[in-house]
This record gives structure tokens, C-alpha cells and sequence, in this order.
């Protein structure tokens, strides 16, 4: 059951991917031809809005087939005034955009159903003061609850953190003691910590540990925690991008369609809150591949237009066919690459 839910999981955020180049393409004035949810052989079809759309073999992708744009064939187009290759640059890049921008529109409706169903989140209540820190030597103690800085509410740990990380100079602290307020001034001071991607890094600390006291996320904040984790699955994922490519992160890590089912269909069985949790991070994840300047991808066909804006004419022929296969190539291994990781992960 588990693995049947991935698949729909995975398979809407195909489509929602898709429906935003469907959308653009019509605003702009393109005929869709096809769109199509998978690759392979048509399983079934009907045609609304004068488009085919069509549920293929293999529920691994999907596309959406305008008029005189071939991915397989990028020198076949169309001299119609309702033809992609006859529209303007910039309308080209605003309907390849419209994919993934759909998929980051969409993770954030999805953290906002998440919001909605009352998450546990940290409270700002301070656990353990280390010993000469900047928050011993302010006076700060176990159980205080830090309900602002600088004069700005907080509710949260991660927000408190992200305050005192980004401040400057000294900040002023209002604290609930007991029934009682405190005002404390406390100098941060740099201090090796970790990130996301577990790498030693230097930022801005006052001592503290977490008294690991939760409560649930307030409804005022709700449209705040859906662009916050919007944000920090973007910034996950981008991240490990680069880190892939500049090699800080191993090949062997790649992971493939195989893993994201998996980890998606292992989800389910913890409830529908953590399906939606993976879902908005894959839907963030597909948004951002589809970005890389792959000729395969929408980042490589918006670098051809990006080209033809500033040189004010289009590639050559030649040169669209010899760089297209080599966006297949490159993601035809990527795809290996993450389904022999896929693969060893099963048989280890």
C-alpha cells in the first residue's frame, strides 16, 4: 500500500509540474498538443481543451508536448503563430519557469496543510547555560522562556537562533522568569557550530541548550512556518547540489526515483502528515533539478534563450542537436548513477 501511495504521490508532482508549463504555454498563446503523466506506451487518453491528455506506461516523469518544441528533435519547429519556437525569449523562459515554480508554489500549500494540522514545534525555553558564556555572564537560567529580542516577538527556538545569528553588536533579551519579566542585554560571540550539511561552521552564539519544551504552532503563524520550510527545503536542496557537483558530497549518495518511493512509501506508514512533509521536500527537490543548465532539463533550454536574448540570435542547428545529446547523456547517467545507489542501498 505503501508503495502504491508514493507513486501518487510522485505522480501529482509530476503533474503539477507539467500543469504549470501548460498554463504558461497557454497564456501565452501556445497550442499544447500533449500532456502526458509518465513515458512509454499510452494507457489511456481523452482530449479536453483541445489537448491530448494522456497516462503513460512508465509513471516515472511526464511532459507537456506544445507545438514546435521537440525535445528529441530540437530543430523541428513550426512557423504558426500558436508554435513555441515563434514566441519571444522571454515568453519562452516565463513557460519553462512555470514548471518548477509550480513545484515550489506547491510545497508551500503543502507545509501549509501541514501548519494546519497543529505540528509540535520547540519553544524558546533555555535548557542547559554553558559555563563562561556570554548567557552565564548575563544571568540567564534554566527555564527561562526568551519572549523577544530586540523588541521583535518570539515564539520558537529556531526563530530565537536565527535572531541571535544574523544580529549584530548587542541584543536585548525579555525573559519570563517565573511570573516575572526580565530585561537582559547579552553580547553574542562567535563560536564554532555545525549546519545543515553537518559542516563546521562560525556563528553568532550566546550559550545556550534547548530545555526540549515544545508546543503547537500557533494558527497566526501558520502562512510563516509554510515559507519558512519553503525556504529551508530550497535551501537543503540547493545546497546539496553543489555539493554533489563540487564533489564535498559523494557520487554514492545520489539517490534515485527507487529512494524517493521509498522513503515516500516508509512516510505513509508514520501518517498522512509526514506523506506531506516528503512530498513538499521531493516537490522543492523537482523544482530545483529542473532548474541545472541541462540541455535536457527547462535550466538548459532557458540558457538557450538566455543566449539568444543577449546575442540576439538563436543557436545553430548543429549546435542545439550536439548539446541536446549531451543533456541526454548527462541525465540518462544521472539517472543510472541514482538507480545503481538505489540498487545497493536494497541489496545492503
Amino acid at each position: 500500500m505503501g508503495w502504491l501511495i508514493s507513486l501518487a504521490v510522485l505522480s501529482a508532482l509530476i503533474f503539477f509540474h507539467e500543469l504549470g508549463h501548460y498554463m504558461a504555454a497557454r497564456l501565452m498563446g501556445v497550442y499544447v498538443e500533449v500532456f502526458s503523466i509518465g513515458f512509454g506506451k499510452k494507457i489511456a487518453s481523452f482530449r479536453w481543451l483541445d489537448t491530448e491528455w494522456r497516462i503513460a506506461a512508465v509513471p516515472l516523469g511526464g511532459y507537456v508536448k506544445m507545438k514546435g518544441q521537440e525535445d528529441l528533435d530540437p530543430a523541428k519547429t513550426s512557423p504558426d503563430n500558436d508554435s513555441y519556437n515563434v514566441k519571444k525569449p522571454w515568453q519562452r523562459i516565463f513557460i519553462l519557469l512555470a514548471g518548477p515554480a509550480a513545484n515550489f508554489v506547491l510545497a508551500y500549500v503543502l507545509y501549509l496543510f501541514i501548519a494546519l494540522g497543529g505540528p509540535q514545534v520547540l519553544s524558546p525555553v533555555i535548557g542547559n547555560v554553558l559555563v563562561d558564556s556570554p548567557a552565564q555572564k548575563a544571568g540567564l537560567l534554566t527555564n527561562d522562556l526568551v519572549t523577544s529580542i530586540n523588541s521583535h516577538d518570539i515564539t520558537t527556538w529556531e526563530q530565537m537562533a536565527k535572531s541571535i545569528a544574523g544580529s549584530e553588536g548587542a541584543i536585548n533579551l525579555t525573559i519570563e522568569r517565573g511570573n516575572y519579566l526580565q530585561y537582559i542585554t547579552i553580547t553574542p560571540q562567535m563560536r564554532e557550530s555545525r549546519n545543515d550539511f553537518n559542516e563546521t561552521i562560525q556563528k553568532r552564539m550566546i550559550g545556550i541548550g534547548a530545555a526540549g519544551v515544545s508546543h503547537t504552532l500557533e494558527v497566526s503563524n501558520i502562512f510563516s512556518y509554510a515559507w519558512d520550510k519553503t525556504l529551508w527545503a530550497s535551501y537543503i536542496i540547493f545546497g546539496s547540489v553543489q555539493r554533489l557537483i563540487s564533489g564535498d558530497v559523494p557520487a554514492k549518495e545520489l539517490g534515485g526515483v527507487v529512494s524517493i518511493v521509498q522513503i515516500t512509501a516508509d512516510a505513509s506508514e508514520n501518517g498522512w502528515m509526514a506523506v506531506l512533509f516528503f512530498a513538499a521536500l521531493i516537490s522543492v527537490n523537482l523544482g530545483v533539478l529542473n532548474l541545472l543548465p541541462i540541455p535536457a532539463l527547462d535550466g538548459g533550454h532557458i540558457m538557450f534563450n538566455l543566449y539568444e536574448m543577449i546575442t540576439r540570435h538563436a543557436p545553430s542547428e548543429a549546435m542545439l542537436i550536439r548539446l541536446t545529446i549531451a543533456g541526454w547523456v548527462i541525465l540518462l547517467g544521472l539517472m543510472t548513477l541514482g538507480l545503481y545507489n538505489d540498487i545497493n542501498r536494497l541489496m545492503q
